[in-house]
């Protein structure tokens, strides 16, 4: 019997099952896509916690069903549009490519130094996609929506808190107000478990909303710390999906990469970076070794989750700026998003 890899056990049952087909081929890994169910296309009634066939992909620490399990997938929502909402607001550090901080509302006037937002609204219109985009916490999708997919851009801290609302300078927080301050967070989950897509590109992953578990389970891990902003090589792990199909095995480019804790579990790993390319390292972290991921996906509480953790210079984000790998980076998160809304295969 083959050896199972370190990689498909961390990926989860499904993907161990397959691991015996697995080989290399001129440094990606190309596996024989393992036979699986599809995501269903009708409504069931909910009967119990863990549905029939799924109790393997029941994970008790983040208390929902989640990993390459297509079947637990929620076609709760019909009327879904090929539109996305791309969501950038900070409560904390904010990078560079996201310019400044945005006006309430739904598409408030942006400049040129929005580069992450105009990149995403005109990547994605190439491809027939419309996107609105807001830092406005009141606007987040929930019951009902019918974005295919909100994006979440390099957001920062407590991004889905209200701030500022209710606040009594005598007594700190006015409780008797009837103010819902993380609405917001109600809205993302329920949006989720109605069939939702959710994107995390950059900061999104592990520097938002630290303390919430459900969060750090839907985005697969916790940002920990990372070394400077350098070259490395970007290794493609698997061909096998909509967000990876024809790029290079391995291919140049230029980020922070970001180490984790915890280390990502039960996803489909897509992209990662061969550390021994890297000049200089986290003074703290540990590194991840000969195994180092920065793009996952995953089914999540009824959801499709997408996450990468590349992205962090706005000349990754700019057509024909000579920036290594971006044209691969943009056709990565393009086609990412779009398995994320399940215009393509999701997680295959």
């Amino acid at each position: 019997m083959a050896k199972i890899s370190r990689r498909a056990m961390l990926q989860g049952t499904a993907a161990a099952t397959a691991a015996a087909a697995t080989s290399t081929v001129g440094g990606t890994a190309a596996t024989a896509s393992p036979q699986r169910q599809k995501e269903p296309t009708t409504k069931t009634p909910v009967t119990t916690p863990v549905p029939d066939n799924l109790e393997k992909f029941y994970d008790p620490v983040y208390n929902v069903i989640r990993g390459q399990a297509p079947a637990s997938y929620h076609p709760w929502v019909t009327n879904r549009a090929d539109r996305v909402l791309l969501y950038s607001r900070t409560a904390g550090p904010r990078h560079a490519h996201l310019g400044p901080a945005l006006a309430a509302g739904l598409n408030p006037p942006l400049t040129a130094a929005n580069v992450l937002q105009n990149a995403l609204i005109k990547w994605m219109g190439e491809v027939g996609v419309q996107v609105d985009w807001t830092e406005d916490v009141t606007q987040m999708p929930g019951i009902g929506s019918t974005y295919k997919a909100v994006v979440f851009g390099s957001t920062s801290r407590d991004t889905m808190w209200k701030h500022g609302t209710a606040v009594d300078p005598a007594a700190a927080v006015n409780t008797t107000t009837g103010a819902h301050l993380d609405a917001a967070k109600t809205a993302l989950h329920q949006y989720m478990r109605a069939g939702g897509g959710f994107v995390g590109i950059h900061n999104a992953v592990g520097g938002t909303e630290y303390n919430w578990h459900w969060f750090e389970g839907l985005t697969g891990s916790q940002y920990y710390d990372h070394g400077a902003l350098q070259d490395g090589t970007v290794v493609t792990y698997t061909d096998h999906d909509s967000s990876t199909e024809g790029l290079p095995a391995r291919w140049a480019f230029k980020d922070e990469w970001y180490n984790w804790m915890p280390f990502p579990t039960r996803v489909k790993f897509l992209l990662g970076v061969d550390e021994s390319t890297l000049a200089t390292k986290s003074k703290v972290h540990p590194g991840h070794g000969r195994f180092h991921p920065l793009s996952w996906c995953q089914y999540y509480d009824g959801g499709r989750s997408w996450i990468t953790a590349l992205g962090h210079d706005s000349l990754a984000w700019t057509d024909g700026s000579g920036y290594p790998g971006q044209a691969f980076f943009k056709k990565h998160v393009v086609n990412g998003i779009l398995s994320a809304m399940g215009n393509l295969p999701f997680c295959v």
